[in-house]
């Protein structure tokens, strides 16, 4: 069978291995489903890619469910207060999705409370981008759309034997997942493709031998397939420093807190008294950028890994009776559960804390 006739076999294939095989995720319409004519809800299909960017589905399934649960639909999400969904997003990581995903939901909203049923008019939204208004367009309209995110690169990459670097290839990935998608079923081929990648066309160690389109699979005809993708190398991220100040109020039981800047990296979320570190800045690591006079001591370090670079901070601690200084307040330890406080955040409060307080999101 030649190349350009394959093309149907691998859609065909694949579709009825989906059909058995479908994950069962608390987003998705499965494949019986469809047939009995129940329809997946564009809203519940938004958030769940919103909330799948740079995350995996582990991490989301918790966080899904309790959006769900507060704001069941986009008008909902749309009234809700930033405080409230960025306290409820903490944690996942990736703030700006948050900050987009309020956004987005208040310009539906605004039109009606309906998405858009196309990817051209699903792109026009805040916080979409082409991978996200492809999702919804093929899982929620069956719009016959490329939908391409890690799993699809890697398993088309080594179907179609595409050996150019990443992101050099992405282009030429799209093309060919453009040509497999069929028409009638777009939307379940394309989570078939994204359960292939994360399931059997792994990274490592593929298991072509349960692969249900292994026969036409170019690299694993040339036995190259655990080589593709082929990425470009990634240039070493820079380490930037600064310091965290964990200052306690013993009589109240409660931290020192404030908000950060409305604009920038976390931006909006809570955080103990922190230097002037930035993605590109040092920040002063010493207590000579401490909120107030005290008896700081260092309680240790914290690093944490941003997309672009490392950052390590020094964690200074205190006890004081002070008043809190403008703009910041004294925060209970029993609230800090549910405190928009970022992963961050809460590595710096438990490094300086007793590890038995209450400093993981509920």
């Amino acid at each position: 069978m030649q190349r350009h006739d394959m093309a149907g076999a691998i859609t065909t294939r694949l579709l009825d291995w989906y059909d058995v095989h479908a994950r069962r995720l608390p987003w998705r319409i499965g494949p019986g489903d469809r047939r009995a004519g129940i329809r997946p809800d564009p809203y519940r299909v938004w958030l769940s890619e919103i909330m799948l960017q740079q995350t995996t589905v582990a991490a989301v399934k918790s966080y899904y469910a309790d959006f769900l649960s507060r704001w069941p639909t986009v008008d909902a999400l749309a009234a809700a207060r930033d405080e409230e969904v960025m306290a409820a997003w903490a944690g996942l990581g990736y703030y700006a999705r948050a900050r987009n995903l309020l956004a987005c939901a208040r310009a539906v909203s605004a039109h009606g409370g309906a998405f858009p049923g196309s990817a051209a008019g699903l792109r026009d939204l805040p916080g979409i981008g082409d991978y996200t208004a492809a999702a919804i367009a093929a899982i929620a309209y069956d719009e016959q759309v490329a939908v391409v995110d890690g799993n699809v690169e890697r398993v088309v990459s080594r179907l179609e034997l595409i050996q150019t670097p990443l992101p050099a290839a992405k282009p030429a990935i799209r093309l060919a997942m453009q040509a497999l998608t069929p028409p009638d079923r777009p939307g379940d081929f394309a989570q078939a493709m994204m359960d292939l990648g994360a399931t059997i066309c792994t990274p490592r160690r593929p298991a072509c031998t349960i692969c249900p389109v292994v026969e036409p699979c170019a690299a694993r005809a040339s036995g190259i397939q655990e080589t593709l993708p082929v990425k470009a190398p990634k240039a070493e991220k820079p380490l930037r420093v600064g310091a965290a100040f964990v200052a306690e109020h013993p009589r109240l039981g409660a931290i020192l807190l404030r908000r950060r800047a409305s604009t920038g990296l976390l931006a909006g979320m809570e955080e103990p008294p922190m230097t002037g570190w930035t993605a590109r800045v040092d920040g002063v690591t010493d207590i000579t950028a401490a909120p107030f006079a005290a008896e700081w001591t260092l309680a240790g370090t914290v690093e944490h890994t941003f997309t672009h670079f490392r950052l390590r901070l020094s964690v200074w601690h205190a006890e004081t009776g002070a008043a809190a200084p403008d703009g910041m307040w004294w925060q209970p330890f029993d609230g800090l559960g549910d405190r928009a406080l970022p992963t961050l955040m809460r590595k710096c409060i438990a490094r300086a804390l007793d590890p038995e307080r209450p400093v993981a999101k509920r």
